[in-house]
């Protein structure tokens, strides 16, 4: 499926202003932690449509350990560059395996 590709996709690029040092701490500690709460639901429901696409996990799994333990100051940052980099991978994999099943299938 498509769609569990771009989530995972756009929630890479979620990690990825997180993970920016003083920035990602910046918008955290003004928002009063709510973005860790939006990214826990947000890998949570790209979790959920990856399972039911029988797709990878790996990437959301990374995301939402981020998201739980994201509060604490540099193990933090280093999770987020870690579901960054996870989550682009696994978007990116998951939309060339996509793309190349519906090549098949037309074929």
């Amino acid at each position: 499926m498509l769609l569990s590709g771009v989530l995972k996709i756009v929630g890479s690029g979620f990690e990825f202003i997180l993970g920016i040092p003083a920035l990602g701490g910046s918008i955290i500690l003004a928002l009063y932690w709510t973005p860790l709460l939006f990214m826990l639901v947000y890998h949570i429901i790209t979790l959920v449509f990856s399972k039911n696409a029988n797709k990878p996990i790996w990437g959301p799994v990374v995301g939402i350990i981020a998201s739980t333990v994201g509060f604490i100051p540099g193990l933090g940052m280093m999770l987020h560059w870690a579901a960054f980099i996870c989550l682009l991978i696994d978007g990116v994999l998951t939309i060339t395996k996509s793309k190349e099943k519906v090549a098949q299938d037309v074929a």
